[in-house]
């Protein structure tokens, strides 16, 4: 373990080797850059719009955030002895793998079909890296709070982004993996 400790500057540098890379893949993949309105904003929060999941953050943006909390419990709980570094890297790769999956084709028409996410096209790439950033600092949290802070945290931001835009990582999770009709009817507003 000693050796995978050093040299310090290592982990970034491959969090950011494996960003360029996944940026890469989605490239190859055929995502947008950017927003094809050609610009970058650092917040866009119309959820029903085609520049969601375009920008640097959204209301999705707490979900990856969420991701980090999870992955960091999930990594200390499996991986105790490992350096921060190490565990961090693991995450970077769990997420990037998501986020290169989250944009193929059979996916993009999953979201349709099942979620409220009828217009969604997939993630420009700015936003996956920037869904990668949001990852890492909800990692970075829970690497610093006590552990009930992170739960707390964690329940929060699934309230805010339920209250907000009836949708969150619990109920995007549910209505990819079972879709449930009376979910899709109340996040479309439809049962009241």
């Amino acid at each position: 373990m000693a050796a995978l400790a050093r040299p310090r500057f290592l982990w970034p540098a491959a969090i950011l080797f494996l960003a360029a890379g996944m940026a890469g893949v989605l490239l190859a993949m055929g995502r947008e850059p950017i927003c094809a309105c050609g610009t970058v904003r650092l917040w866009h929060g119309a959820v029903n719009s085609p520049e969601n999941s375009q920008h640097l953050a959204d209301w999705y943006s707490p979900s990856h955030l969420i991701h980090g909390l999870l992955f960091y419990a999930a990594l200390r709980a499996v991986l105790p002895r490992a350096p921060l570094g190490a565990r961090a890297l693991i995450a970077s790769l769990v997420e990037a793998a998501w986020e290169v999956a989250e944009n193929t084709d059979a996916v993009i028409r999953r979201y349709r079909e099942a979620t409220m996410a009828l217009g969604y096209t997939g993630d420009s790439v700015v936003n996956s890296v920037a869904d990668l950033g949001w990852m890492l600092a909800g990692f970075w949290l829970a690497s610093r709070l006590p552990a009930w802070a992170s739960v707390v945290l964690g329940v929060v931001l699934e309230l805010v982004a339920l209250a907000v835009i009836r949708d969150n990582l619990a109920l995007n999770v549910i209505m990819l993996l079972w879709p449930v009709p009376a979910i899709r009817d109340w996040q479309a507003g439809l049962g009241g």
